[in-house]
């Protein structure tokens, strides 16, 4: 891979284009050269840019990408199709990781820190993700229906419904990253309103446990 525009992967760039490149054969995940250089130069632009916008506690590039992209990676397959709306994107986690995947999808990345969307708008110019807009805002202020609402930030999943809920289009999903399954009570006190999925994710190379949730409100 030409290294040409990296700036912090420098020589570990051929083993984590290998490990990347493993992780897409291992997802099933079909991205051509470009797609897949991109998402270097996008981590390669995370750990440039991390100390001046306080975008990750993770320094360690095979780890950045494996907890980062990878892990975002994981949920693509997964993923309904339609506009969609990231939660407490942070760094773009996981909306710029879609938009670069699926450059047909339109994907905004919502968050209330004004630093992180500043670093999305500009990787998102220097990479032409001409299918992201970053928005400075909380949940509660932005208006908008989206046929899929995705979010990695939230502790809770009965928090995650109740924000995401009101910018939901008729039909449309929600898609909640978790670690472990969401307890019974959470799980219990949701199930007359909405169809729950959990997918049980295979992150490559991530021993730790992943699930997506996906809910779907009930015809009654």
């Amino acid at each position: 891979m030409d290294s040409t525009g990296f700036v912090k992967l420098g020589a570990q760039l051929p083993a984590l284009a290998d490990i990347l490149a493993q992780a897409l054969q291992t997802l099933a995940l079909p991205l051509n050269e470009t797609q897949q250089r991109t998402l270097l130069l996008y981590l390669d632009k995370l750990l440039l840019w991390n100390k001046a916008y306080n975008l990750t506690a993770i320094t360690d590039p095979v780890e950045a990408l494996i907890k980062h992209v990878i892990d975002c990676l994981a949920i693509i397959a997964h993923l309904p199709a339609g506009s969609l709306l990231d939660i407490g994107t942070g760094a773009g986690l996981p909306a710029v990781i879609i938009a670069i995947c699926q450059p047909e999808r339109h994907c905004t990345a919502l968050d209330s820190n004004k630093k992180k969307i500043r670093f999305i708008k500009q990787i998102s110019s220097e990479l032409g993700l001409n299918n992201v807009t970053p928005i400075a805002a909380r949940i509660e202020a932005h208006e908008g229906q989206y046929d899929v609402v995705t979010s990695r930030a939230f502790a809770s999943l009965i928090d995650f419904v109740e924000a995401a809920q009101p910018r939901l289009a008729d039909n449309g999903y929600l898609c909640a990253m978790k670690g472990k399954v969401p307890s019974a009570e959470e799980l219990q006190a949701l199930q007359d309103t909405w169809q729950i999925k959990t997918i049980k994710l295979d992150v490559p190379r991530l021993e730790d446990s992943r699930h997506l949730i996906e809910l779907s409100v009930k015809n009654v």
